[in-house]
């Protein structure tokens, strides 16, 4: 699919003026058309380059497609570092995609007897967003395909690719051959098993980590109900990310548009291997997920286990993100993480926006011909390089805290202690650090040189906020100030006193006659 080129008189996001685009502008091809892709895109183009995307899979669209990826996607919960990136390079846009995403206000805890607790996520009254995977995909696609300098090709199957003479080989599937591509800049946004990062360590020094988790995921639904006018209703609160935490495993729930909720069983792979029969599976999930039986529905939520698929969980490390001024990986093709934080999409979202105000730094933002294509553009190898360097930090550590709060989201939530440290980091936030709202930050960030400020962030902030909620903290930031707000809180001794002061309050409530069992319930 081709699109006639740009007219004269447009500007960039900066406002800068935009020369006209020819056939002779220089030409970004960008390998994956999933949300990193189609941003990126968006973002070159109204720099001024000529771009095309070239997706294996077939048009997301098509209904099969559709049906395929409702088996395997966990559904997105997007904060405001992925809509600090929709910001940067169209406001609008990112105001109509929050227009089919539900705000979630906090976790809702559910107990093995069908008792639930709320955990509000901020104290100010942020939320996380809901959205299907495939509707925003849908939506930053779409977006691409009335770009008039943005061509989309789908069923091509990149091949291999030569970045010294900037070609890349693709297969066909309509067409049953294989094409070649001239390029003078490209984008490798093609998910975990990348072949564009592939192709790369063919000719480069990557250092590349890779590692699977022994928990593997399933998707289930819960439909929606019906109200009393006969019309669709939801079944649970949509307001809040719905968890079952079981210890060593644990189920979620993420509201739809539609009224229904998507989940997704999280579990050992041993645990899954044991569920072979109809029997087995459901036992299992009476004995831990009663009410979500009764609200899935048995017979359901069988057929559904037994035939949607059990999906690994994958994370990688990868340095460095770019080959000299010719190709750079973005998105889950560098950093491929378990899906615990919410912010696998979050942080390639925010990888656009960080290379766009490096290249602008640099002066490389907008496209320069060269007398040969084989020329290097020291600016741009400049600016991937520095890009390379400053993020890379900010990769390892997000990928170790989505990591880490699987044991958070599966187990902790329940402690006595993890209840007292998020009552003791937000009393501490109340007192020290000052409230920046969304609409302050985001018009900030899009122009900042190096994608976030220099300056250290102020005042006592939970990491949760930090990561989520602000989007001018850097995840090496965030997680190294955590640490050291841990520290004085383990170098004070308010833990102990914590679970302490949990315990009396716990017998209290046992003695006026609650009973044992419910006063632990509210952890």
């Amino acid at each position: 699919m081709r699109h006639e080129l740009g007219t004269e008189g447009s500007v960039n996001v900066a406002g800068e003026p935009v020369a006209s685009v020819t056939s002779n502008t220089p030409l970004v091809v960008i390998v994956g058309a999933g949300p990193v892709g189609c941003l990126a895109a968006l973002a070159f183009a109204k720099e001024g380059w000529r771009v095309e995307i070239y997706e294996g899979r077939p048009d997301m669209r098509l209904p099969s497609s559709r049906a395929a990826l409702a088996q395997r996607s966990v559904n997105l919960a997007i904060s405001s570092r992925g809509l600090a990136a929709l910001y940067s390079v169209d406001r609008p846009m990112m105001l109509r995609i929050l227009e089919d995403a539900i705000p979630m206000k906090g976790r809702l805890l559910h107990t093995r007897g069908g008792k639930t607790e709320s955990q509000l996520y901020d104290p100010n009254g942020q939320c996380i967003n809901s959205i299907d995977r495939g509707v925003l995909n849908e939506y930053l696609l779409q977006e691409t395909l009335v770009f008039p300098t943005i061509s989309v090709f789908f069923k091509h199957k990149l091949l291999t690719a030569d970045f010294d003479t900037k070609s890349l080989s693709f297969r066909s599937e309509d067409k049953n051959q294989t094409i070649t591509a001239k390029f003078d800049l490209c984008i490798g946004t093609d998910g975990s098993y990348s072949n564009v990062r592939r192709q790369m360590m063919r000719m480069m020094r990557m250092d590349y980590q890779q590692e699977y988790i022994s928990h593997e995921y399933v998707e289930l639904k819960i439909p929606a109900g019906t109200d009393a006018k006969g019309g669709a209703q939801f079944l649970l609160d949509p307001n809040h990310l719905h968890i079952w935490p079981r210890h060593s495993f644990m189920l979620i729930a993420l509201p739809n548009k539609d009224r229904t909720f998507t989940c997704t069983l999280f579990a050992p792979t041993s645990e899954f291997d044991q569920l072979t029969t109809r029997s087995a599976v459901s036992a299992w999930f009476k004995a831990h997920f009663p009410d979500a039986v009764e609200l899935i529905g048995e017979g359901t939520l069988v057929e559904d286990f037994r035939r949607n698929p059990r999906n690994s969980l994958i994370s990688l490390k990868v340095k460095p993100y770019h080959y000299r001024d010719r190709c750079i990986i973005l998105g889950d093709a560098a950093h491929s993480m378990v899906p615990f934080y919410g912010q696998g999409l979050n942080c390639g979202l925010e990888d656009v926006r960080v290379l766009m105000n490096i290249l602008r730094r640099e002066g490389a933002h907008q496209p320069r011909n060269r007398e040969k294509r084989e020329d290097i553009d020291v600016c741009l190898e400049g600016a991937f390089q520095r890009y390379s360097e400053t993020r890379h930090d900010d990769l390892v550590a997000i990928r170790d805290m989505a990591m880490a709060n699987y044991v958070e989201m599966r187990h902790s939530v329940t402690t006595p202690s993890y209840v007292f440290r998020k009552m003791i980091d937000d009393l501490f936030a109340a007192l020290s650090a000052p409230y920046i709202p969304f609409s302050t930050l985001a018009p900030t960030l899009a122009d900042e040189p190096e994608g976030f400020p220099g300056s250290a962030p102020r005042g006592w902030l939970p990491l949760y906020t930090m990561v989520t909620f602000r989007p001018d903290i850097s995840y090496a930031t965030a997680k190294k100030k955590a640490e050291n707000q841990s520290t004085i809180i383990t170098g004070i001794g308010l833990g102990s006193l914590g679970v302490g002061i949990w315990i009396g309050l716990a017998g209290i409530r046992a003695i006026l006659g609650r009973g044992t069992r419910e006063a632990f319930l509210w952890t």
